[in-house]
Parts: structure tokens; sequence; C-alpha cells
């Protein structure tokens, strides 16, 4: 097959052999790994609506206005915001231009070539195990509060088994490997259901806000617990500025904080090998379930505050219920409950989706056991979903997550960090590749989205960081290990040892 001027210009050995976008979309049609083409830009919104509202909007909003950021908890969604909407445009041109699955570990393949994918989709797996596992058990709690029992786990001998959690998980694997076009209908099913509840509470707390509740905004910072040492921001270990807690140093940390509650419009980039019309639909998709859960973040944490004191939300247990129970609005607690319950379910299955379509990619590329990437008659990696379903459920089922959910944040930012590059990247290198949807005024939004990124990385912990550290050094061995010299290009160059501009038919 002969090759075209921008691949044979893209084409690398060693260590940062770079996967040509062309390469990457004729693997699309290996008939063994072949995708079905499903979904439409209505499908894209839904799922990245599904997954964004969940967890952050239930139970992360109070936790954050009582505990670091007071009423300003709006701002921190704001901010969060503009770091999102700012990454969101890179995704979107990258997802339009390589519309394969993947995400940002395939996009990073055609820009940075192969151990910065292989950095960036371990990173990945991270990000969408722990979510999925972490959700699980938020999933758990808000069962037991709706079918009345204090617990939702059993005791084994000397270990615990949280069953909610592995049950969900369960259910949501054999719906995932059954075909992503059903999943698509029932979580739209859902998303109605739950957008319907923080609609609910928009309107009837707006009832009860006193303005009183609002002063001060920014609360003056003070001492916290568990906030010094390793427990405080990477920013305020460095500067000296101490912990986290309020006034404008907590306004930021929150921001680090509730930006856990927009992760998974990124996902929506992972189905691009199943979107009919990937060019046009993936950036509606992207861009408008973000806008979307965007205006309903803010109106829900203006709600909240001026709802009650901020300092009556203190503590590790508050929700959006504790605020309309405060007010003696007790009928609403029960019907919060079902939403989060039914937001969570969505925020499990589509994150699922992400992970299984992640590895799905690194195996089609030789990086992980390829005969995983093999698809099912109804076109979905089911050997695939049903192993991230194992070990998801075991995670949930059996390992105490507790602070682990920044683990989530450091890794999604990290991609985030690595898309906006590879878009300037990918203008220089490529100029010649159609794009239906350009970034505007590049290079300065991708860089301010790397810098918006960045700064929210620096105010997440330092025990955060040497964890995800830890994380990626065993990437390395893995990848040295294994993924080198299994990869496809790997096996390439093995054959083809002329040089980068001779005819090359890939593996």
């Amino acid at each position: 097959m002969t090759r075209t001027v921008g691949e044979q210009a893209s084409v690398r050995t060693g260590l940062f052999r770079a996967k040509s976008v062309e390469q990457s979309i004729r693997d699309t049609d290996e008939p063994d790994t072949k995708l079905r083409r499903d979904l439409t830009a209505w499908d894209l919104t839904i799922f990245g609506v599904a997954v964004v509202i969940g967890a952050g909007i239930f139970t992360l909003t109070a936790n954050v206005a009582g505990n670091v950021a007071g009423p300003a908890v709006s701002v921190a969604f704001v901010i969060a915001a503009i770091a999102c909407a700012l990454a969101a445009l890179c995704y979107a041109e990258f997802a339009s231009t390589v519309p394969v699955a993947g995400s940002a570990y395939t996009f990073s393949y055609a820009t940075f070539g192969e151990l910065i994918a292989w950095i960036i989709g371990w990173d990945l797996t991270l990000e969408f195990a722990l979510g999925v596992s972490v959700v699980a058990k938020g999933w758990s709690l808000y069962l037991g509060e709706v079918i009345g029992t204090s617990a939702t786990s059993v005791h084994l001998g000397g270990v615990t088994i949280d069953w909610g959690a592995v049950l969900i998980i369960a259910i949501l694997t054999v719906l995932l490997a059954t075909g992503t076009k059903l999943s698509s209908r029932v979580s739209a099913v859902i998303t109605a259901i739950k957008i319907a509840v923080v609609l609910l509470v928009i309107i009837v707390g707006a009832a009860y806000i006193k303005v009183d509740n609002y002063s001060p905004y920014i609360p003056p910072s003070h001492g916290g617990a568990g906030k010094e040492g390793l427990h405080q921001s990477l920013f305020s270990f460095v500067t000296g500025a101490g912990n986290s807690t309020f006034g404008w140093y907590g306004l930021l940390a929150a921001a680090s904080l509730v930006f856990f509650a927009f992760i998974g419009f990124d996902i929506v980039a992972t189905t691009a090998e199943e979107t009919r019309d990937p060019q046009r639909a993936l950036p509606r998709g992207i861009l408008g379930s973000l806008a979307i859960v965007t205006v309903l973040y803010v109106a829900v944490t203006l709600v909240l505050t001026g709802m009650v004191h901020y300092d009556k939300l203190s503590g590790d247990k508050s929700t959006l219920a504790t605020a309309f129970a405060l007010n003696g609005v007790t009928w609403a607690k029960n019907v919060i409950s079902f939403g989060a319950l039914a937001g969570l379910t969505t925020v499990v299955m589509v994150l699922m989706l992400g992970q299984a379509r992640v590895l799905f990619a690194m195996c089609r590329d030789g990086l992980l056991p390829r005969p995983l990437a093999r698809t099912g008659k109804r076109g979905t990696p089911v050997r695939i979903t049903v192993l991230v379903g194992v070990v998801c459920a075991v995670v949930a089922g059996l390992v105490p997550i507790g602070t682990l959910e920044e683990m989530v944040n450091i890794g999604t930012l990290f991609a985030f960090v690595l898309v906006s590059i590879g878009v300037v990247i990918l203008r220089r290198t490529r100029p010649d590749l159609e794009r239906s949807f350009k970034v505007p005024l590049v290079p300065l939004v991708p860089i301010l989205s790397v810098l918006a990124c960045l700064w929210l990385m620096l105010n997440l912990s330092v025990e955060t960081w040497l964890r995800f550290i830890i994380w990626m050094a065993v990437g390395f061995v893995v990848y040295f290990a294994y993924g080198y010299r299994h990869s496809a290009l790997n096996r390439a160059e093995g054959v083809h040892t002329g040089p980068p501009s001779r005819d090359l038919q890939m593996d």
C-alpha cells in the first residue's frame, strides 16, 4: 500500500514510532475487530450527560461547599467548566479528525508516538477503572437508602463484600456486551429521570433560598483537619501556604475537586468508531453535553448554598438531600435518593464503556493481548467488556476506595494536557488532514487548556501525585515487558527495514 506524503512524514521508529492517522482509520475495517456504527449525535450527547450528571452533582457539591469552598463552590464549578471547555474543543478536533476508538490514547499514538500513547492508555485505564469502582460503591450506598437497609454488604469470614456495587457492575456488563445502541437507549431513559430530579431540586429549592446564606461568599481561610502534610495540595506544599480549607486557596482546591463532577464528556470520544457520522456528531456530542451539565451544575450549587449556610454542610455525609432535610422538605430526600440511584447507574455504565473501548484499541494495536480485541456477532468487544466488568466488580466489592477519587481527577487532567498539546503538533505535522471541526485561535486555546489543566493538577493532594507516579512506574514495567515487543508496529519494523519513505504494508 502506497503511503501519502503525510503518512511518510509521520513514520518514526523505536519508542516513538507513530501510527499514522490513515492506518488507524484502516484498522477499523478489520473484520475480526470491527465495531458496529449505530450512534448518532443525539446518542453521544445522551452518553455525555449520562456520565457527567451523577456522583458529582448528588454528593460532591454539598461536601465541597461545607468543607472546602463555602458558597464560592459555584465559582469553583465555573473554573472547572472553563478548563473542561478548553480541553473539549481540542477533543472535538481530534475526534472528528481521527474517528477511531481509544480517545486520547489513539490521538497520542498519531502525534507523540507509541511510548506516550501507552502512557496515556495506561493512565486512562486507571481513570476509568477506578471511576467505575468509586461510583459503583456510591450507587450501593444510595441503594441502601432506597430499599431501607443500613448496609449493602456481607461479611464472609474476614472479608467484606459490597454486594450492591458488584450487582450493578454485573448487570451493566451484560447490557454493554449485548450492544452499544441498546445501552444508549437505556441510558436515555435513565438520564431523563435524573435530569427531571435535578430540575426538581432547582425549582423546589429556589423557594427556600435566603440571601444571607451567601455571606461570606468566599469564607476566610482557617485550619482544617486532614489538610496538612501529604494531604494538602501540591501547590500549598510547594509554596508553604498550608492547608487548602476555604479562602482563595480553598476555592482553587475546590475547583480541582469538583472537576470530578465533569469527568465523562471525554468518554464520548471513545465511541468515535461506533458513530455514523463522527466528523459532525462527535463535536456536537462533546460540546453539547458539556454545555448542558455546566448550566445545571451552577444552578444546583447556587440553590444548595442559598438554602442553608455552608457550615451546616460540613462533614463527610452531606448531600443535596441534607439541605432539604434542614428546611423540613423531607419528601424531597426520597426523590433525590431515587434520582441519585438512577444517575449513578448511567455513570457506571458509560465509564465501563469508555474503559472497554480504550483497552480495545490497545489490544488491537498489540500493546495488550490482541485476541481480547475480537468483537462478537453484535459488533461489540465482548471479551474486553466482560474482563472490565470482572476486574471492576472485584475492586468495588472488596476494596475500600476512600480518598482515591482524586486519582480519577489527576488521570483525566493528564489526558487533557496531552490531547491539547497534540492538537498543535498534528496541525504542524499533518496540515493535509481533513478537519471537519477546528479549534479556534490555535495555538492560544490549546495552550490555555494545558495551563488550566496543569493548574488544577497542582491543586490536588501530594499523596495523589505519589500514587499517580507509582501507577505510571508499573505501566512502564508492563510496556517494556510485553507491549513493546508485541506491538503491531514493532512487528512491522521487524519485517520492513527500509527507509520510512518506502511503501509499507502495516500489520
